[in-house]
């Protein structure tokens, strides 16, 4: 199905800044469905003279819906919506009913809207109800209906939805949730059952009719702010550890005049506490990583002082290597503890943050000045989880302290050594080549008929552990320095 954006821009005349407008107005339209219990469906005039698209649809949380299925990218003639016609031809808002299948034979109410901006009507918001019961409305209803013509003339005269609106909609306080209703004196003149539960939640148990939002110990900024600026103000009110209510202010205009104010408020006492507990978690995991770190290097340190008692050079290296495994999974807690963002747990990095001082860990430790080897690092391979970074961290140090100790000092003469390190992902698997440009393997090297113990922990970890392949290959180069190519491929099912 094509955006209100595409439809826009493929059936309708509509220029760029008004199609801005309409798709502001389709971000905060379930406000208005939920006031009035009805759908909105958003129409414009096609290119086609005489007919009118629908470019958008929205169902009321707060009623049954008038339409099971999508009415979206369906088009119509002026006379099956002569209401909207009417609404789009004149600039003024047009009520009346309309012949819908799913109203059991009585005929929808409605209310169609110009949508203004620029001065110029460029579509009609249709509003359409459901037949109402016999029984009178009740006070709740006649506010929210209130609201509704409010925020409606708003639309008529191109003052809403409002150019600038700091909040996320979804973050905004729904109809449901509880609203104030204050007067152009600022004055509290209706409370919803829901918004009074909110404000008992702040310890609030006074009467709120006729009060001030500082009569009640409720800090005014974010209506003072939403009246001064003449755009709606959020605000995160807290009593105490438990207790939050979000309060956002709308203001309600007549012309540039502030007549009122809307006030959604939302119990989100919950929620914070739900994030509290992950900030906490996400926290420990950060302090344990961060243990496990200082224990690793602790034990890096022994090896290291042990290596230096030992008379035998087999026995050096061996724990010289031994020390730089250790060291590699330290980097990894490290990481962990200190890398992570808003944008991952303390439990997942992203990979390339972790390679990066891995290959310092290699350059500082296996080359020296006379002996340089450049190892470049390239791509992305995204946010990993401890469980594939620790032991992909591990089979890149074995296979780059490989291509430092074989690839280039069998050959004295190469002085140019280089190692390239590309990351790479996609849906179906992570994707790791390392390729340097020394001696390369022997012609019908494989990697099965080897014993050592840096492959053998190569092969654990990445084919028994991550259900992964890798492949040693002898590249295309000239035959005394052809180079070596390791590809190492790793399913995002196991990721």
């Amino acid at each position: 199905m094509a955006s209100l954006g595409e439809l826009a821009r493929d059936r309708t005349a509509l220029d760029a800044d008004a199609i801005i407008h309409i798709q502001r107005l389709a971000r905060v339209w379930g406000l208005l469905a939920d006031l009035r219990a009805a759908d909105l469906l958003l129409f414009a005039a096609t290119t086609t003279p005489g007919q009118f698209v629908v470019l958008g649809h929205i169902r009321p949380v707060t009623a049954t819906t008038t339409y099971p299925t999508d009415p979206i990218g369906r088009t119509y003639d002026r006379d099956q919506r002569n209401l909207v016609a009417t609404a789009h031809d004149q600039g003024r808002v047009v009520e009346g009913t309309l012949d819908l299948p799913t109203t059991d034979e009585r005929p929808a109410e409605v209310t169609a809207i110009p949508v203004r901006f620029g001065g110029q009507v460029i579509g009609v918001l249709s509003c359409e109800a459901l037949p109402g019961s016999e029984r009178p409305l009740s006070d709740l209803e006649r506010t929210y209906r209130k609201v509704f013509d409010r925020l409606t003339s708003m639309i008529a005269e191109g003052s809403y939805p409002f150019a600038r609106d700091e909040e996320e909609q979804y973050k905004a306080p729904r109809v449901g949730d509880g609203i104030l209703l204050l007067d152009a004196e600022l004055r509290l003149t209706y409370a919803s059952p829901n918004a009074v539960s909110a404000i008992h939640r702040l310890g609030i148990h006074r009467p709120l009719i006729r009060r001030r939002l500082n009569d009640l110990d409720l800090d005014p900024e974010p209506l003072n702010r939403a009246v001064a600026r003449r755009e709606p103000a959020t605000m995160e009110v807290e009593r105490g550890v438990d207790n939050t209510v979000v309060m956002r202010c709308i203001p309600l205009l007549e012309g540039d005049t502030v007549t009122g104010v809307m006030v959604g408020l939302r119990d989100i006492s919950e929620l914070r506490r739900r994030d509290r507990l992950l900030m906490s978690k996400d926290a420990t995991i950060r302090e344990i990583h961060h243990r496990v770190k200082n224990n690793l290097q602790t034990i890096s340190s022994l090896l290291r002082l042990q290596g230096r008692r030992l008379e035998s050079v087999e026995a050096r290296n061996a724990l010289a290597e031994s020390e730089r495994r250790i060291a590699s999974i330290a980097l990894v807690h490290d990481t962990l503890a200190n890398e992570g963002d808003a944008e991952t747990d303390g439990d997942e990095v992203s990979f390339v943050k972790v390679v990066r001082p891995l290959v310092r860990l290699v350059e500082e430790g296996l080359t020296s000045p006379e002996r340089p080897v450049d190892i470049r690092v390239s791509g992305d391979a995204g946010v990993l989880s401890s469980d594939v970074v620790m032991p992909l961290a591990v089979t890149l140090t074995e296979v780059l302290q490989n291509a430092v100790e074989h690839a280039f000092a069998a050959d004295p003469s190469i002085d140019d050594g280089t190692v390239l390190v590309a990351l790479g992902a996609d849906d179906r698997q992570i994707t790791l080549t390392v390729t340097d440009n020394g001696v390369g393997v022997p012609v019908g090297f494989n990697i099965d008929d080897q014993d050592g113990l840096g492959l053998a922990i190569v092969r654990t970890f990445i084919v028994s552990d991550l259900g992964g392949s890798i492949a040693i290959e002898r590249s295309d180069g000239p035959p005394e320095r052809a180079g070596t190519v390791v590809t190492i491929r790793v399913p995002q099912t196991r990721v």
